[in-house]
C-alpha cells in the first residue's frame, strides 16, 4: 500500500502523527459534508424515507467492516458515553458484585461504571498496568484475567489502551467472561477502522465506537453494536425514531409503547443527520477500499525501523506482539517533557502526551519524512 496523503488536505510541512486525537478529513468526506449542507437549502426534497436511508447504508457498510452478520444490531450514537450509558442502564449489578475495567482508560468508559457501582454498592475493579517494562503487555492481560471472578458482571475495556496502544487479548477475556457469565463490553474507538476486529470471533455483548478517529468521520457520529444480551432492554433516550413503526410519519401521533426490535431501540434521536451521515458513509467506504489489514500493515512497515532507533535512544516502547502499529506509546523522562514539547513544535510534529507516554498514532497519510521529524524531535531533546 502506498502513502495516501494526496487524498487528504494535510499541510505537508507538518507531521500529523495524531489520529488517535482526531482524524483529518478525507477530501471525499469533506465534499460529502458540503453536499449535505447544500441539500439543506431545499428541505422540500427530503422525503420520509430519507430519514432512514443513510442509517441503513451505514449499518451495512459498518457491518462489513467488522464482520457482523446482523446489520440491525448497529445503531448511531453521538458519543462513547452515550453507547456505554445504554449498556449500564441494562446491566443490573448488586452489592458484592463487581465490574472490571482497566485503569487509566478513557473517562467515557469509566464514569458511567463508577456511578453505577457507587449507586448499587458494587465494586469497580481498576486493573492497572504492571510497574515493569519486561513483558508489560503480557502481564497486564494476565492481571485482567485474574481480576475476573464469579462476582464479575461485566468487563469493559478497549481493544488497545488509548494512551499507549497496549493490545488486550479479547478472545481470552471473552472466554473467561463466558466461564463466569459476565458481559464483555468493548470501546473500539482507538482500534476499529485501523486494527482488524471480528464480531463473530470476539463475540462482544457491545462494541462502542466514536467515529471521528480511526473511522475518519465527523465529530458526534458514532456507531454501536449491541448483542442479544440487550435485545429487550430500556434505552436511555425516549425518542420517536426508536419506537416501533416510526417510518409511518402519518401515525406518529398514535403513540407507540413498543420499541424497535432488538438493538435498534438504542439509536439516538436525530440519527438521520443529513450532513454527518453522508460523511461517515464516505469515510467507511474508503476504509473498506483500502482494507483494515492493509492499513495496519502500512503502519507496521512505516514505524518498524524508526522504532528501532527510538529503542537505541534508551526509550521504552512495548514489544510489537503486545501493541498495535497504528497507536503506540514512547515512555519519555518526565523531567524532559517540557523540552520535548518545545522540540516537537519546532520540528512541526503533532503527537499527544498521555500520562508518562508520548502517544504516536500514524495512518496511511504519513510517510518516512514524518517519522524522521519525530525522531529529530526526540534526539534534539535527549
Amino acid at each position: 500500500m502506498n502513502c495516501q496523503r494526496k487524498k487528504f488536505n494535510l499541510n505537508k510541512k507538518f507531521a500529523y502523527l495524531n489520529c488517535a486525537y482526531m482524524a483529518p478529513l478525507l477530501k471525499k468526506v469533506e465534499k460529502a459534508g458540503i453536499e449535505g449542507i447544500k441539500a439543506k437549502r431545499q428541505p422540500n426534497k427530503v422525503s420520509g424515507a430519507d430519514f432512514f436511508k443513510d442509517a441503513q447504508t451505514l449499518r451495512a457498510l459498518y457491518s462489513d467492516l467488522i464482520n457482523n452478520p446482523e446489520p440491525n444490531r448497529i445503531v448511531m450514537i453521538p458519543s462513547v458515553s452515550y453507547g456505554i450509558g445504554n449498556v449500564v442502564n441494562n446491566l443490573p449489578v448488586q452489592k458484592g458484585e463487581n465490574i472490571v475495567i482497566t485503569k487509566d482508560q478513557f473517562p467515557s468508559n469509566v464514569y458511567p461504571w463508577k456511578s453505577h457501582c457507587e449507586k448499587h454498592g458494587a465494586e469497580l475493579k481498576l486493573v492497572a498496568a504492571p510497574d515493569t517494562v519486561e513483558n508489560r503487555g503480557k502481564k497486564w492481560n494476565e492481571d485482567i484475567l485474574q481480576a475476573i471472578n464469579s462476582k464479575t458482571k461485566a468487563v469493559s475495556l478497549g481493544h488497545v489502551h488509548w494512551a499507549d496502544g497496549t493490545l488486550f487479548e479479547l478472545k481470552a477475556i471473552r472466554k473467561k467472561c463466558d466461564e463466569v457469565g459476565a458481559a464483555l463490553i468493548i470501546d473500539g474507538t482507538q482500534s476499529v477502522g485501523a486494527l482488524p476486529f471480528d464480531i463473530q470471533e470476539i463475540k462482544p455483548d457491545a462494541l462502542i465506537v466514536a467515529g471521528y478517529k480511526w473511522l475518519l468521520g465527523p465529530y458526534t457520529s458514532g456507531l454501536a453494536y449491541y448483542g442479544p444480551r440487550f435485545d429487550d432492554g430500556e434505552p436511555i433516550e425516549q425518542n420517536w425514531i426508536n419506537r416501533l413503526n416510526s417510518e409511518d410519519f402519518a401515525n406518529l401521533v398514535n403513540y407507540q409503547d413498543q420499541y424497535e426490535a432488538g438493538a435498534l431501540r438504542y439509536g439516538m434521536g436525530q440519527q438521520s443527520n443529513f450532513i454527518a451521515n453522508p460523511m461517515l458513509i464516505a469515510s467507511i467506504k474508503e476504509i473498506r477500499k483500502w482494507g483494515v489489514d492493509n492499513i495496519q500493515q502500512y503502519c507496521q512497515e512505516l514505524i518498524q525501523e524508526p522504532l528501532e532507533e527510538v529503542k537505541d535512544l534508551g526509550l521504552y516502547v512495548e514489544d510489537e506482539t503486545a501493541r498495535g502499529s497504528h497507536l503506540f506509546g514512547i515512555k519519555f523522562p518526565k523531567e524532559k517533557m517540557e523540552d520535548l514539547a518545545t522540540s516537537l513544535k519546532v520540528n512541526r510534529v503533532s503527537v499527544s502526551t498521555r500520562g508518562e507516554f508520548i502517544r504516536v498514532s500514524p495512518h496511511v497519510y504519513n510517510d518516512e519524512r514524518d517519522m524522521k521529524k519525530l525522531l529529530q524531535a526526540l534526539k534534539t531533546t535527549l
